[in-house]
């Protein structure tokens, strides 16, 4: 069916959904536009699919099909689109809004069609280990090449910390795993167990700088063959492992530490109490967790991030939780809380950060990847920075000890920050953080035996672009149209 009479053109629909004064151009393969000639951002629909996308999902699912597929596209700054879009619409569209599209699309709009290959689906009970197993490869089993053009030399898939203004990446991300590390109160002969370990930066830069034992887990076979050769490459094979393991199959105890690095936002909330009892189980009598994490300013609204862009295209079965509610349940699985610090200022840099790398190896990337996959990676960094400049996400580290007869084994007051006078305590970066991925896509012999084929613990923290909004946060949306 086609436009019917008095409809007005898609853009100046698609302007006033979005409130008609964002400063967005917009243009649409039937010719019309509106909005500002001369602006700096400009969306453009390019054919009817994208209108398919955009009218049949509510939610941010809709525009991010259609970016992902290439129907739609944004020129000019990405992350400026969203901020401003984010401004004025959630991206839960109410029905009068869609209505006022759907005229001008026709009801051909209405036709289902297959969403973007990209797009997970499923299946199983949630959180299960095979389920977790799936959702992890879907995330991080891209390619370790892509992830190395957009992380940086330290393969860190988690919110840095910089030391100063101008601290680069590659700094902040040192800094950050070095300040784990005094934190936890790592000397030399002791155990550390690392769970979601990603690439194994930590294990690596605590073996190293802290003399530790160190074991990792995660579920992603690349992560596990790029930690291993770079352990091996750093000549830590006697004192550093990395394992193909669900951290609830970890069978050793006794550990001295524990860091848990951007796990819990796959943990999902019914299974929270029992992964806090499973690490506090895992340490001895007076040893420390460090837990790295995605929050939710606050516990008002659902925490799914079910059936949005994030869920369906980026971290599948996702759950973000107030901080409040990972202390009280830290607590009762018998943690001791003895710190507690939000970064969210630092993710929104790190995510700037990560913007700019995959900007300056774009086509590397598309040529690796598929421009689709690409696309779902530049739409969630630019998205999420926008939530952690806002205050709809937030980055929690939280440190608590398994106290024993009132012993912590903590002092008097903090002591991991270095004096502006001395060095930090773990030296400089690790040489696992700049070490390059050979040609080789071998793991070393020697660390085959040590592979458990049933592990399936999630991979390591990543970020959650968030809603604006009560209503966004009810449905998981993710971009912001999230």
């Amino acid at each position: 069916m086609a436009r019917g009479s008095g409809a007005i053109g898609l853009s100046e629909a698609l302007d006033r959904v979005t409130g008609s004064n964002t400063g967005i151009e917009f243009r649409a393969y039937d010719g019309s536009r509106s909005g500002p000639r001369d602006a700096a951002v400009r969306v453009e629909v390019r054919s009817p699919r994208a209108m398919h996308y955009l009218v049949q999902a509510r939610n941010d699912l809709g525009l991010a099909r259609a970016y992902v597929s290439g129907e739609l596209q944004v020129h000019g700054d990405l992350h400026e689109a969203l901020r401003r879009l984010w401004e004025v619409n959630d991206g839960n569209v109410p029905w009068a809004e869609r209505l006022l599209v759907l005229r001008s699309a026709g009801l051909r709009a209405l036709r289902p069609i297959e969403p973007p290959p990209q797009e997970a689906r499923m299946r199983g009970r949630r959180h299960s280990k095979r389920r977790s197993a799936v959702a992890a490869s879907h995330h991080y089993d891209v390619s370790n090449r892509f992830y190395a053009w957009m992380l940086g030399p330290s393969m860190a898939y988690t919110c840095a910390v910089y030391p100063e203004p101008d601290a680069t990446l590659e700094q902040a991300q040192a800094a950050k795993v070095d300040l784990v590390c005094r934190k936890l109160g790592l000397r030399p002969g002791m155990r550390l167990l690392d769970v979601g370990c990603g690439w194994g930066g930590m294990v690596l830069h605590a073996a190293e700088h802290y003399g530790v034992q160190a074991l990792g887990v995660t579920l992603a076979t690349r992560q596990v063959e790029w930690g291993r050769r770079a352990i091996a490459a750093a000549g830590l094979s006697s004192r550093a492992e990395v394992r193909l393991l669900d951290y609830r199959d970890v069978p050793e105890g006794g550990f001295d530490a524990v860091s848990s690095i951007g796990l819990t936002e796959h943990v999902g909330k019914t299974g929270l109490p029992a992964y806090f009892a499973f690490l506090h189980s895992r340490l001895r009598p007076g040893g420390r967790l460090l837990n790295h994490s995605i929050t939710r300013p606050n516990d008002r609204y659902p925490l799914l991030l079910r059936d949005g862009f994030i869920d369906r295209y980026v971290f599948p079965d996702g759950e973000l939780l107030g901080p409040g509610h990972i202390v009280s349940t830290m607590h009762d699985a018998g943690f001791e809380l003895r710190h507690e610090e939000n970064l969210r200022e630092h993710y929104a840099r790190t995510l700037a950060d990560w913007e700019a790398n995959l900007d300056a190896h774009w086509p590397e990337a598309v040529a690796e990847v598929g421009e689709g996959r690409a696309r779902v990676w530049r739409l969630y960094l630019a998205g999420a920075r926008v939530s952690f400049e806002e205050d709809l996400l937030e980055l929690h580290q939280l440190l608590a000890t398994r106290t024993h007869a009132g012993d912590s084994g903590m002092p008097l007051r903090p002591d991991w920050e270095p004096s502006a006078s001395q060095p930090e305590p773990g030296g400089a970066p690790s040489s696992a953080l700049t070490w390059r991925e050979p040609d080789s896509a071998a793991a070393p012999a020697h660390t085959a035996a040590t592979e458990t084929p049933s592990g399936t613990a999630a991979a390591g923290e990543d970020a959650h672009p968030s809603p604006s909004s009560a209503a966004a946060i009810s449905t998981g949306t993710t971009t912001g149209t999230t």
